[in-house]
C-alpha cells in the first residue's frame, strides 16, 4: 500500500436514532451528523417505511446527497445509510429486516468495498435468528467489508443503556477508516457517546 492510500481515510457516523418521523428531533440530528463530519451516515430504528430526497433533507446535512434504506415494519426497525455523491458511489447488494448492505466505489481512487448497516432484534427469539443468520453469511475473504450497527446484545446486565431513548441519552460513534487496513470491523456499542469494545475477526 502505497503513501498516498495509507493517508486515504472517510468518516463513518454509527447512530440509533430511535425514530425519525417527529419533526422535533430533525434539526437536533442534522447538527450531530454535521458536526461528526462524516461520509457515510448509517442510522438504525427510523421507525419509517418510506424516504424520499424531500424528507431526508429534513433531518440530514445537504452533503449527504445519496442514500438506500430498509423500510420498518410499522414502528419498528428500518435503516439507512446516506453518503457523499462526491466521493463514492453506492448501490444496494442486500437488504433483510437485520441489515442493509451497499457496495461502494471510491471516486478518488476505484477502491471497492461492501459496508453493512446492522439493527439487530430486541426480542430473545428474533435475536436467536439473528445470529443464525449473521453466522451463516459466507463472505468471500478477498472482499473489503466493513460491519457497523447496533445489534442489540450486550456482555452483562450493566452494559444495558437507560430505558426512554430520548436525545440526551442517543449513541453516537464514528471511526476513520484506512480502506484495506481491516478486512473485517466488528463494533459493539453499550452505552451513549462511547464505544465499549472493538473487535477484529
Amino acid at each position: 500500500m502505497d503513501r498516498q492510500r495509507q493517508s486515504l481515510c472517510w468518516k463513518v457516523l454509527c447512530w440509533n436514532v430511535r425514530g425519525l418521523n417527529a419533526s422535533k428531533k430533525w434539526n437536533s440530528i442534522r447538527d450531530k451528523i454535521s458536526e461528526s463530519k462524516c461520509d457515510i451516515a448509517c442510522l438504525q430504528e427510523t421507525k419509517r417505511e418510506i424516504f424520499d430526497d424531500m424528507f431526508v433533507r429534513r433531518f440530514c446535512p445537504a452533503s449527504l446527497d445519496k442514500f438506500a434504506f430498509h423500510p420498518s415494519v410499522g414502528a419498528s426497525g428500518g435503516m439507512i445509510t446516506l453518503w457523499k455523491g462526491c466521493l463514492f458511489d453506492g448501490e444496494p447488494v442486500h437488504s433483510n429486516e437485520f441489515a442493509l448492505s451497499v457496495k461502494f466505489r471510491s471516486l478518488h481512487n476505484s477502491d471497492e468495498w461492501i459496508l453493512s448497516n446492522i439493527y439487530g432484534p430486541c426480542v430473545s427469539e428474533g435475536k436467536r435468528q439473528f445470529l443464525s443468520w449473521f453466522s451463516g453469511i459466507q463472505m468471500p475473504s478477498n472482499l473489503n467489508w466493513l460491519i457497523v450497527g447496533d445489534f442489540n446484545l450486550i456482555r452483562s446486565p450493566e452494559n444495558r443503556n437507560k430505558p426512554g431513548g430520548s436525545m440526551k441519552c442517543y449513541s453516537l460513534m464514528q471511526l476513520s477508516v484506512p480502506l484495506g487496513l481491516w478486512k473485517f470491523f466488528y463494533m459493539v456499542e453499550n452505552k451513549p457517546g462511547q464505544i465499549n469494545n472493538q473487535i477484529r475477526f
